[in-house]
């Protein structure tokens, strides 16, 4: 593993997703998952949301639709709240999930839908 694509990575998860879950996940791998762990912090968070073709925010609103295309409920919290995170506002991630409805059905999105409202619920209750 790059070792500079790694930490390239860490930063950037960590400012997107919060230190706190990052460094949970990362601190909880065991022999099991760490290959896993340091793959999707080299390639998807350095190799990828490290690339200078499109910024934060775009990475966030692509990721939206694509995790609600892919009905991933886990990976829906994060990513909401990362958007957030990202500067999308509550009516922008409501846009996205709206768009999703037609493209990949609305029970996704309402699954969607459901999940960033518990995301929006909790950080307004911090």
């Amino acid at each position: 593993m790059d070792r500079k694509l790694y930490e390239k990575g860490l930063k950037i998860r960590r400012e997107v997703l919060g230190a706190d879950y990052v460094d949970k996940a990362v601190s909880a791998a065991d022999d099991f998952d760490r290959p896993m762990q340091d793959l999707a912090t080299a390639f998807c968070w350095g190799a990828v949301w490290g690339r200078p073709g499109l910024d934060r925010r775009t990475r966030s609103i692509v990721n939206l639709a694509m995790i609600t295309a892919l009905n991933r409920p886990h990976e829906m919290k994060l990513h909401v709240a990362g958007a957030l995170n990202n500067g999308l506002s509550k009516a922008e991630i409501s846009e996205i999930l709206l768009q999703t409805a037609v493209y990949c059905g609305v029970p996704a999105a309402l699954d969607a839908f459901r999940i960033a409202r518990q995301v929006f619920e909790e950080r307004e209750s911090v």
